[in-house]
């Protein structure tokens, strides 16, 4: 006999039933009455001329011809289930993104523009890893970085994303910052540091500082300890205009006198160059290298410049 697809709706009411032993039992799980799934079993017996359960006052048991269908009709079910979930899964896998990048540029760079993603792709997932070790695009690792560097790098491909400029910091309570007139004296406040290969000799160097003796009494692995050290008044830091918004708009930061000085690496997003990035990785890419031309949400990067006395020498 071939299995037609009328006999479907069938064969789920016997599977049911067969495995709870109980019309009313199958008849809410399936979310239809007693008499619906009694009619379904029938339906079935009568195409298959053989009697499937036996029915007593107690309620039903299987015959043996009910046992041997219910045994395949279990492992079918048992098969479909496994492949629908398998293709539930990797639904949901296909629809994740996964990024690497600097805690302080997704902090305060990626993190205020994501809303504008999730609202133009809901269905997208990110999982967002922030660390300062380079990201390892092996099997199960992220699916792109943005990495902050001068490139390029081997066995990626690295799409420029933006460019950078660094001046210096602190906190509107700092002790002796209403005494700065010039950039030089930016030289007599305790200063933080970071691991950043451009720091304060090279900031004093574009500022036409000569030779400056200063006290970098402070010293972070990353930028966002840096800045937040320069939050509690500890000194001045240098920081990077893409990551120095949040801190200016709700004041806890000012920017002292001085230039800005370009930094001489940028921000890249990196993929593995051996495979094409998923669909889902490609929208998010696309979207992010349209962002830098975006206006920063609520926030104005270059606000807060505590007030000097006279023109800084450069």
């Amino acid at each position: 006999m071939t299995l037609r697809t009328d006999l479907l709706p069938a064969l789920a009411a016997f599977e049911s039933a067969a495995r709870h032993q109980n019309f009313a039992h199958a008849a809410e799980e399936l979310h239809l009455t007693a008499s619906a799934v009694s009619h379904h079993v029938r339906k079935l017996e009568g195409r298959l001329g053989i009697v499937l359960f036996q029915r007593h006052a107690r309620g039903v048991s299987l015959t043996p011809e009910g046992r041997q269908l219910a045994d395949a009709a279990s492992s079918a079910m048992a098969d479909m289930d496994s492949v629908l979930g398998a293709l539930h899964r990797a639904r949901d896998v296909d629809d994740v993104v996964r990024i690497s990048t600097l805690h302080s540029l997704a902090y305060a760079w990626l993190l205020p523009r994501l809303p504008r993603f999730a609202a133009a792709h809901p269905r997208i997932r990110l999982h967002v890893d922030t660390e300062i070790a380079l990201a390892r695009f092996d099997e199960g690792g992220p699916d792109l970085a943005i990495r902050y560097g001068q490139g390029p790098w081997t066995g990626l491909s690295a799409q420029p994303l933006m460019e950078d400029t660094l001046f210096p910091v602190a906190s509107p309570k700092l002790e002796g910052l209403s005494q700065l007139r010039d950039a030089a004296d930016i030289a007599k406040l305790p200063l933080v540091s970071d691991l950043s290969r451009q720091g304060w000799p090279d900031w004093f160097r574009g500022a036409g500082v000569r030779a400056p003796r200063f006290d970098e009494r402070y010293s972070f692995s990353d930028t966002t300890g840096a800045l937040m050290a320069a939050v509690q008044g500890l000194g001045a830091a240098l920081a990077r205009e893409r990551i120095a918004a949040p801190y200016f708009t709700d004041g806890r930061l000012v920017r002292l006198p001085g230039p800005a000085l370009p930094t001489r690496a940028r921000y890249f997003v990196v993929t593995p160059a051996h495979r094409r990035p998923r669909p889902a990785a490609r929208t998010f890419i696309d979207w992010l290298l349209t962002q830098p031309g975006q206006p920063d949400p609520g926030a104005a990067a270059t606000q807060g410049v505590a007030p000097s006395r006279r023109k800084v020498r450069q």
